[in-house]
């Protein structure tokens, strides 16, 4: 019975969703910080500042394109949030423009690029396709978007020697990235109405297919930022996953009514065991490049951590504690105001009052302020370590 119901965990998909537009950009700080003159980010969703769009979004994708997308921020941009993102708030700690994305060719990438996209793999869609997973939104997987950079630092260094004094004034995130992966495990042996052992012969199936890929996937992340330490990189960030157990739609999916299965902060607990096992094995990862790369500066962006620290201290932060596990923007009411069938912006869904007192935008991503307390928490608070920036005191 609990087997059972540790699979039931399992077996949900965490929606992956585009945005549309540009946005205004907030005024940059005076002067670049610690050196750092350009950021280079690799992703999905959690980062992706519209290059997602710009591949053509299509089906569950189309009302991301439009308000209430980027509410916060006058329209729409390819973020996926009512504002910015986190990475939006360390290129403005730094001093830095916003990162544009690497598919708008009108950009300006003096000061960084960013290759995230929505929906994006850590590893590649035929090696996916060879296991059985064909729900990928995207063919931009890690190693696709890592060829991107390799090819646009081709286009403006003239040697190796110039790309590497290029990125040793740089600062590198890998991540976060692997979510996807094995979101579209759980997703392809989802429950279907009346299932009976059909049902429960899908979910073993998909907890299996989700438990073997994580090795798969933390050695992507791991090769990926080898290469760019290898190219010249010094100063990188590589993320952990989010803890899953405490995302709305996880948990409305899942619908467990056993309170044992949840723990104090309201969250799944087997599900979240499963993302602690890629976050342990991801940082057994770092710890070797840490080790064959002893100058360079490798940190780890606790993400899960940061989430939780959220949760604990929804009202210390400004979130309504008691909407700590529900959607801003969605259908449905209930503890989590979330429904698969009609994501935020389709018909039928609202927004509520204010979002900035929301940790969860659409179920999925978080709000504009939450990105900007897990900015706060990560590099300006520790669990980003050890720390890829030395911010002035204040």
């Amino acid at each position: 019975m609990a087997s059972a119901v540790l699979l039931r965990y399992l077996v949900v998909l965490l929606l992956v969703v585009g945005c549309l537009g540009r946005p205004v950009p907030p005024s940059p700080a005076p002067n670049m910080v610690d050196g750092i003159t350009a950021i280079y980010n690799f992703g999905d969703s959690i980062s992706d500042t519209g290059n997602f769009i710009r591949e053509g979004a299509v089906g569950l994708m189309e009302h991301t394109g439009k308000l209430p997308y980027g509410s916060a921020i006058g329209g729409a941009t390819g973020r996926c949030s009512d504002g910015y993102l986190m990475i939006d708030f360390l290129a403005q700690d730094l001093g830095l423009p916003l990162l544009s994305p690497y598919l708008d060719r009108g950009a300006d990438f003096t000061h960084g690029v960013n290759f995230a996209v929505t929906g994006a793999t850590a590893l590649d869609t035929a090696d996916l396709a060879r296991i059985g997973l064909h729900m990928t939104h995207t063919n931009s997987s890690l190693s696709v978007q890592l060829q991107r950079f390799k090819d646009f630092m081709a286009s403006t260094t003239k040697t190796p020697s110039e790309m590497r004094d290029k990125l040793a004034s740089s600062l590198v995130l890998v991540g976060e990235i692997g979510g996807n992966d094995y979101n579209y495990a759980f997703a392809m042996n989802s429950p279907q109405p009346n299932g009976g052992l059909y049902n429960i012969g899908h979910m073993i199936t998909g907890a299996v297919e989700s438990l073997v890929l994580v090795p798969q996937v933390v050695k992507s992340i791991t090769a990926a930022a080898k290469e760019l330490l290898d190219m010249g990189a010094t100063r990188m960030v590589i993320p952990g996953n989010f803890p899953l157990g405490c995302v709305p739609s996880y948990l409305e999916a899942v619908n467990e009514t056993d309170p044992a299965a949840y723990d104090g902060n309201g969250c799944l607990m087997g599900l979240n065991l499963f993302t602690q096992m890629h976050n342990v094995l991801l940082l057994q990862g770092i710890r070797e490049l840490r080790k064959i790369y002893p100058s360079a500066t490798i940190a780890y962006a606790d993400y899960f951590s940061a989430y939780v620290q959220m949760l604990r201290g929804a009202s210390k932060m400004g979130f309504d504690a008691a909407a700590a596990t529900k959607a801003c923007c969605g259908v449905g009411g209930g503890a989590y105001n979330f429904d698969m069938d009609r994501i935020c912006g389709a018909p039928g869904t609202a927004v509520c009052a204010r979002p900035e007192e929301y940790l969860s935008w659409d179920g999925v991503h978080l709000t504009q302020h939450a990105y900007k307390v897990m900015s706060e928490l990560l590099y300006r608070r520790g669990l980003a370590s050890p720390a890829p920036v030395n911010f002035p005191r204040v």
